[in-house]
């Protein structure tokens, strides 16, 4: 190792030093998917940036999603599935596929590199303790011909109606992270397919957590120029989607994390997740990198 390199690693840690002591203790709850999921080399770095922010204090919380796997699974078995609005509709058959695969082989695998990576983890579906309690996803959509509103059924689609804390506060300030794939049970019972973006964001909420994390796979949130906004209000996130700045997948990534300040998370940051070590970059030097909300 060259004196220079020396001196540039050390430099980093004393740009780290001020964020690990400001962050020690609190809780970030991270929504993993897309590209950083689906490639090997950044799901190892994924998984090492998890356990360094555990090893330092922080609290990490990952809300996994799994739609490419899901649609994998679902080809193999030759069970055709639609889209409606962003929204895998959801039939019986379904359902049973997306909890194999989100609460089987996806969830053991991100608990498998994260303990690879040093750490310890703990795989749980949002069935595990209640701990994701659902109802039914009611959507509307207005008829381009007779302008009538047509209530939308999407089958087990399914919105968060209430988070059981208690199952997931005994792990703070433990060595174990938990890895928590989006399914919810209502009342009856019934499982429920529950987007990981929404799911992320209600976690966040009840958590009170001091950071909502959404890797994506943008750099961030964009101007009209195509140009990168660092920092965002609320407000400013708001008229952003209002005058058309901001379109297609990134609105309901906006809204949920607009909600989830609005319940008093401390901050929403949209990161892409293309970026090794992203989670770092942004948790612990100056410059960070993608778009970070605030409430004001």
């Amino acid at each position: 190792m060259t004196d220079q390199h020396c001196h540039r690693v050390a430099a980093t840690l004393v740009e780290a030093l001020p964020y690990m002591r400001r962050f020690a203790g609190s809780t970030f709850v991270i929504k993993y998917g897309g590209h950083a999921m689906g490639s090997p080399a950044l799901a190892q770095d994924f998984a090492r940036d998890v356990v360094l922010l555990k090893q330092v204090g922080i609290n990490p919380v990952v809300v996994h999603g799994g739609g490419p796997q899901i649609k994998a699974m679902l080809d193999r078995l030759k069970i055709k599935s639609q889209f409606v609005e962003g929204l895998r509709v959801t039939d019986a058959a379904t359902v049973e596929i997306v909890e194999m695969v989100l609460a089987g082989s996806i969830n053991k695998q991100i608990v498998t590199a994260i303990q690879a990576a040093g750490g310890q983890a703990v795989g749980l579906s949002g069935k595990d303790g209640n701990l994701i309690e659902a109802s039914k996803l009611t959507r509307t959509r207005r008829d381009p011909e007779s302008h009538i509103e047509q209530l939308l059924d999407l089958g087990f689609v399914g919105q968060p109606t209430r988070i059981n804390t208690r199952v997931l506060k005994p792990f703070e300030g433990t060595e174990l992270v938990p890895v928590i794939a989006p399914i919810g049970v209502g009342a009856d019972g019934q499982t429920y397919n529950i987007n990981a973006d929404t799911a992320a964001g209600a976690i966040a909420a009840a958590l009170s957590a001091r950071k909502l994390i959404m890797l994506t796979d943008v750099e961030g949130v964009l101007d009209r120029d195509r140009r990168l906004l660092s920092e965002l209000s609320a407000t400013q996130a708001r008229d952003l989607i209002a005058d058309g700045t901001v379109s297609g997948g990134m609105i309901p990534k906006l809204e949920t994390c607009l909600q989830a300040l609005d319940l008093g998370v401390g901050a929403a940051h949209v990161l892409d997740g293309r970026l090794p070590h992203v989670l770092l970059l942004e948790t612990f030097t100056e410059a960070g990198v993608g778009t970070k909300l605030t409430a004001s």
